[in-house]
């Protein structure tokens, strides 16, 4: 599976930005998707994840973004999202999204995919 992040741009603290991950293959249906975000000098750390269901997809959120940031998938398009609105500058990151076959988890190394990241930067 190859995965393409796009979205990234510079805004000013409490806009709001679309982040898209293409994956290359439709059996991507069937996988856990995530994004992550890596501060500079910082660990890359979970954002958000997105299960495989047949009514589209359960959901999980790392609290600093719990309420502002909303990730879905769109199984037609083999593409999943991340909406991220109210931006803070903590915010400020690269972001990747990443692809697994098993369960989904909050942890980067039982992630088997991943995309290039797409910077975000948040202006004060």
């Amino acid at each position: 599976v190859q995965l393409q992040a796009s979205g990234g741009g510079l805004v000013q603290a409490g806009g709001s930005l679309r982040l898209s991950c293409a994956a290359s293959r439709r059996t991507f249906s069937r996988y856990v998707m995530a994004w992550f975000h890596q501060a500079p000098g910082k660990e890359r750390e979970f954002v958000a994840a997105v299960t495989w269901t047949w009514s589209g997809g359960d959901t999980d959120y790392a609290d600093s973004v719990k309420g502002r940031f909303t990730c879905s998938r769109d199984t037609a398009k083999n593409t999943v999202y991340l909406q991220m609105n109210s931006l803070k500058p903590e915010d400020t990151a690269v972001y990747y999204c990443a692809a697994d076959q098993n369960r989904p988890s909050r942890y980067p190394n039982d992630y088997d995919y991943w995309g290039q990241g797409t910077p975000v930067t948040v202006s004060s």
